[in-house]
C-alpha cells in the first residue's frame, strides 16, 4: 500500500477509535508495510495535524495514537455535551499520586502514607476508571493491589509513567515555592 494511503488509513482508525490506538494495531492492519513505516506515518500525521491548526490534533498518549481537541476549545465542547467536568477532592489527587508513584500498592499502604483511612477515596477512583485492581499482594489477607489505568493516563495527558517529574524534581518545586513564599512574606 503506498504511504498516503497507510496515513489515510490510519486517519481513518483514529477518527472511529474511542480510546488510544497502540502502534501494535497499526503493524497488524497493514502487514504488508515496514515497522518503520508506519511509525514514520504516525510521526508525519502528528506534525501534520499541528500545522494544519485546526480543532483537533493528533496526540501521541496512553501507550497509543489518539485524534483529541485541542484544550482551547473545552469549554465549547462542555457546553455542547452539557457535562460539567469532574473535579478531583485533594484526597483523590493524593492518593492517584501515591498509587502512581508507587504502584502496585495496597490500600493499607496508601493509608499508612497519608495517615487516614483512603477506602472511600480509592473506592471513587475506581469508579471513575483512573485506578484498577491489578491482583492480590502475597501477604496474610492477600489484600488486592491497586495500580493506574490507561484513563489516567488519558485524563492527565502522559504517554506513560515516565512523563510524571520525578520525586527530586517535585522536592526541587517545593523548595523554589517555600523560598518564593518566605521572600514576600
Amino acid at each position: 500500500m503506498e504511504i498516503i494511503n497507510i496515513k489515510k488509513s490510519i486517519e481513518c482508525v483514529l477518527f472511529i477509535s474511542e480510546k488510544p490506538v497502540p502502534v501494535e494495531t497499526f503493524y497488524k492492519l497493514f502487514p504488508d508495510s515496514k515497522k518503520s513505516e508506519i511509525r514514520q506515518c504516525l510521526a508525519e500525521l502528528v506534525v501534520e495535524w499541528r500545522e494544519l491548526e485546526r480543532g483537533f490534533m493528533l496526540h501521541e498518549v496512553a501507550g497509543g495514537y489518539q485524534l483529541r481537541t485541542r484544550n482551547e476549545y473545552s469549554d465549547v465542547i462542555l457546553k455542547y455535551k452539557q457535562l460539567k467536568p469532574y473535579k478531583l477532592s485533594r484526597a483523590a489527587l493524593e492518593v492517584l499520586a501515591i498509587i502512581a508513584y508507587r504502584h502496585p500498592i495496597t490500600r493499607v499502604e496508601i493509608d499508612r502514607i497519608r495517615g487516614v483511612d483512603s477506602s472511600g477515596v480509592v473506592g471513587i477512583l475506581l469508579d471513575k476508571e483512573l485506578i484498577e485492581i491489578k491482583g492480590r499482594k502475597e501477604v496474610l489477607g492477600r489484600p488486592f493491589l491497586y495500580a493506574i489505568t490507561d484513563k489516567f493516563l488519558e485524563t492527565f495527558s502522559l504517554k506513560s509513567l515516565d512523563d510524571l517529574p520525578t520525586l527530586k524534581e517535585i522536592d526541587g518545586i517545593d523548595s523554589t515555592l517555600n523560598e518564593q513564599t518566605s521572600v514576600r512574606a
